[in-house]
């Protein structure tokens, strides 16, 4: 369990490298943790340095807490994740989002590599989520529930902020980059979802799969956070082309949209 002492030992760590006080907080995916490059004045603390917090141990994932400013906004960005696949606790895999929201941040910004369901996707597409599905049977918000981080019961269904989705549009365009929209999928992994497990969330409405994102999102949204989520379509998920998948092929396809991920970014910081 999660407790405000576990938050505030967490809390306090970072005060002690970096004393700015960031308002946007963004998760970086596999692959796109470049977008951390271009932090000014930043300072970066690994993950092993703050108290509680979990330690990345998949490739594309660096693990560590990266404060500065970006676009004349002051940020903090975690490049790196935490996954179910790696056997931490969905509370455990939120926690750093209970920090973030005590740091002060006010909106989110989530980020990750997934596979294309819609099959008038390609790899390279960037996916403004709209909504998501949660087929992992997890949920970081089981168990007892602390009123100061949140309440009981909290309200998903704008989830994905529709303010925050308009600016990422209009950036898009300011931009000339083609964002798609649609329903992510997250599935526990770490094995990727067989044909006939995406023939199923395809039918679900899904657009997009992926082993992250839900448990900070719904973490965000219970400490009253506005949350932004872009998917990198890094490959088409299992069945839809012949041949196999691979985590490598995910890191290299978000490579090549580095340059239009981060314009996108830095341009929706500015409009924030």
């Amino acid at each position: 369990m999660i407790t405000q002492e576990m938050i505030r030992e967490a809390v306090a760590a970072i005060h002690k490298h970096c004393s700015v006080r960031p308002s946007i907080g963004l998760i970086l995916g596999s692959g796109l943790g470049v977008m951390a490059d271009e932090v000014e004045a930043p300072v970066s603390i690994p993950y092993g340095e703050i108290p509680h917090f979990p330690l990345s141990t998949v490739e594309g994932h660096a693990g560590e807490l990266v404060i500065g400013t970006l676009s004349g906004k002051p940020v903090v960005m975690m490049k790196g994740r935490f996954h179910l696949y790696e056997g931490y606790s969905p509370s455990l895999i939120a926690f750093p989002i209970r920090v973030l929201a005590a740091l002060g941040i006010q909106q989110l910004i989530v980020t990750n590599a997934a596979g294309g369901v819609n099959e008038a996707f390609s790899p390279g597409d960037l996916m403004l989520i709209t909504d998501h599905i949660n087929l992992s049977g997890s949920n970081p918000l089981i168990g007892k529930n602390d009123d100061r981080l949140g309440p009981r019961f909290p309200d998903m269904s704008n989830a994905y902020s529709l303010q925050l989705r308009q600016i990422a549009q209009h950036s898009a365009l300011k931009q000339h980059i083609q964002l798609r929209e649609g329903v992510y999928a997250w599935m526990s992994g770490p094995n990727y979802e067989t044909p006939a497990e995406i023939h199923m969330v395809r039918k679900l409405g899904a657009d997009a799969v992926g082993m992250s994102t839900v448990p900070e999102v719904l973490a965000a949204v219970h400490s009253g956070l506005s949350v932004l989520g872009i998917s990198c379509i890094t490959n088409m998920a299992a069945g839809i082309l012949d041949q196999p998948l691979n985590h490598q092929e995910v890191i290299e396809t978000a490579q090549k949209v580095e340059r239009s991920f981060k314009q996108l970014i830095r341009d929706i910081l500015e409009a924030l």
